[in-house]
């Protein structure tokens, strides 16, 4: 279809050049800042297997959320009135979900189902009813509301009933929601969408997911400092804690910013099937986020308890985080470069064998430890990115001779 098929006057004007971030967006991912916040605190909280999992299934339910309205903000111009009106009416919704989360396996289990429901379902219903029944793009909003009406109602089920029946329901809504974009939103009589048209602009959709690792990455420099400026006194240990956190925030930045984020903007924006590479990038980013979510709940624990002995759960806990953003920064790499870089699998397995240390070390030294594997595969990775850019320079120096 050509661009001119897909006018619209709330739609954003493409004319090949890069479409900016506007501040309504940048304002409506604060209530993501809070939304990470609640996420990491519950998790400290309900430090057990159990308890991670209700977090993770709360996260996938945030980052749905989140991920959604960055869809709808690439194709929509959110200066227009109407966009607008609903970005700000979400991040409402939103900020009531997010104030829902520590309870929302507990009392306030309806009011996070039934926030979480109107923002999605609402979102939906609004854009179908924006775009008419002939624009190119109601097919696949009208698929969308038949699936997140169906994770609504698994969503509001979960909601009214208690504990594990609570858990499978919210589980099973959060499928739903992940998996239909993965066979093109398909539906009895209204047939699937294919990624070819869904026709994001790149550079967009890749900075808005690089703000939220921001925003992540943010969270945790804020929890660290908040923790430390709690502390009665800043012994040598404490302030060792306090750095060695900080240095963690600031590994994950490297490897992510460093090493592969502006070349991802390349690659969506040359791909044949931007819409492909731009849901791939949002399946990464839930993981990427995932793990600093995890390793900011191991940074309270190491400034609030530096000189413990690292138990095997607070030891779990440290290398978990570091070790889930590694796997989304290989995946996230392997789209980007067609690669898994050997650096990430020999980190992570280092990783893994930190966990062999529990009961020997202090949190203080497995802290630092996670953090010493982090810089270094971020060294690595910048090295083979010199190396690369050297042996790309080569024959164009030749060629110039």
């Amino acid at each position: 279809m050509t661009e001119s098929t897909y006018d619209h006057p709330l739609l954003r004007k493409r004319d090949g050049h890069h479409a900016r971030v506007t501040y309504e967006e940048l304002f409506f991912d604060l209530v993501y800042v809070f939304a990470v916040t609640q996420l990491s605190h519950m998790l400290l909280v309900h430090l057990t297997p159990g308890g991670a999992f209700e977090t993770l299934i709360l996260w996938f339910a945030v980052w749905l959320g989140w991920q959604y309205m960055c869809w709808v903000t690439n194709w929509f111009d959110p200066e227009t009135p109407p966009i607008r009106a609903l970005v700000f009416a979400t991040m409402l919704i939103g900020l009531v979900m997010a104030a829902a989360i520590p309870d929302a396996f507990g009392p306030r289990g309806i009011v996070f189902a039934l926030a979480y429901v109107t923002m999605q379902v609402g979102r939906t219903v609004y854009i179908v009813s924006r775009l008419g029944r002939a624009h190119p793009l109601a097919p696949n909003y009208r698929r969308i509301l038949g699936w997140v009406s169906i994770a609504g109602v698994l969503w509001i089920a979960g909601g009214l009933a208690h504990d594990g029946a609570r858990v499978a329901c919210w589980l099973a809504a959060v499928a739903c929601e992940y998996v239909a974009p993965m066979f093109g939103f398909a539906l009895p009589g209204l047939g699937r969408s294919s990624t070819r048209e869904w026709t994001i602009e790149g550079g967009h959709l890749t900075e808005r997911c690089q703000l939220f690792v921001i925003v992540a990455l943010g969270e945790a420099v804020l929890a660290t400092g908040a923790t430390f400026s709690t502390g009665t006194q800043w012994s040598a240990t404490i302030i060792c804690a306090f750095v060695g956190t900080f240095a963690g925030s600031l590994a994950m930045w490297w490897l992510y910013f460093g090493t592969s984020s502006k070349d991802a903007t390349t690659t969506i924006t040359r791909s044949g099937d931007p819409g492909r590479i731009g849901a791939y990038f949002h399946y990464v980013h839930a993981i990427l986020v995932a793990g600093i979510i995890v390793s900011a709940v191991g940074n309270d624990l190491v400034l609030a308890h530096p000189a413990r002995t690292a138990s095997l759960a607070d030891a779990i806990v440290l290398v978990a985080g570091p070790a889930i953003y590694l796997a989304g920064s290989a995946v996230f790499k392997k789209i980007v470069y067609s690669v898994i870089p050997f650096s990430h699998v020999a980190a992570t397995l280092v990783l893994i064998a930190l966990v062999a240390a529990s009961g020997f070390v202090g949190l203080l030294a497995m802290s630092w430890a996670t953090t010493a594997v982090l810089f270094g595969a971020s060294l690595w990775e910048s090295r083979v990115e010199r190396q690369c850019i050297a042996a790309r320079a080569v024959p164009h120096s030749r060629a110039s001779h």
